[in-house]
């Protein structure tokens, strides 16, 4: 997804280099399409709920705006995650 997403930045006026990466994820898609998400079997009361979340500080070169994400597992399997480019600059790494 996040592949998607910093590609729709640019959809107003893509350049050559754009629409051939837009390609490349769309073939990307078309290969995962019977992918799916797996749950590992464990006993009761073993499931197991982990998060982790990351952000980078002005990574965009075009308005220094930082983006942030996290994910969160149960046994192993994704059940929520979000990726999201912030709407502010932010002023430092502790900020970001």
């Amino acid at each position: 997804m996040y592949s998607v997403c910093l590609l729709s930045r640019y959809m107003e006026h893509p350049t050559r280099q754009h629409v051939l990466a837009a390609k490349r994820v769309l073939r990307y898609l078309k290969g995962t399409i019977r992918f799916g998400i797996w749950y590992k079997r464990r006993c009761e009361g073993e499931e197991e709920l982990l998060g982790y979340t990351d952000s980078d500080y002005a990574g965009d070169t075009d308005d220094r705006k930082s983006t942030s994400g996290y994910v969160f597992l149960l046994s192993g399997g994704v059940i929520s995650w979000a990726s999201k480019k912030q709407p502010v600059v932010t002023l430092s790494t502790t900020e970001a």
